[in-house]
């Protein structure tokens, strides 16, 4: 009789740890913020519109982490200025999805700066949302 009572604890014992090592990591992890990368052009050209592009997100952010995140996890921008270059667009989006590791990308704004960017997305195996860049996807399809 000792022996199943003992081989019930051990099996108690082992379940917990399995829960634990099983639930405790993502508890953990829905802590963590919902990184999403971007470029803006905040310098240059077309920067009028890249400050109301970026206030509008940051807004956004705000109410999305006001009403408690996404998916429980509050959302984090992080952003380079692209200085309305599109040279500068590819490697800026390989930081983005290298360095920063990124959980989302969006834009960049502007046709020219999408353009540059449908490469590298193509590269990594991902996908973004253009902000007003109406045909820069025709090429590449």
């Amino acid at each position: 009789m000792r022996f199943a009572s003992s081989w019930g604890v051990a099996r108690t014992i082992a379940a917990l740890l399995l829960f634990c090592a099983l639930i405790v990591p993502t508890i953990a992890k829905a802590a963590d913020p919902i990184r999403v990368g971007f470029t803006m052009a905040l310098t240059g050209g077309v920067a009028p519109a890249g400050k109301q592009v970026l206030a509008a997100l940051q807004i956004w952010r705000d109410d999305v982490n006001a009403k408690g995140g996404l998916l429980g996890r509050p959302v984090e921008l992080v952003f380079y200025d692209d200085q309305s270059n599109p040279q500068n667009i590819p490697g800026l989006y390989t930081k983005l999805i290298e360095v920063d590791k990124v959980d989302l990308l969006i834009g960049p704004y502007a046709t020219n700066m999408v353009a540059p960017t449908i490469p590298v997305l193509m590269q990594y195996h991902k996908t973004t949302v253009g902000i007003l860049a109406n045909a820069a996807n025709s090429k590449f399809h």
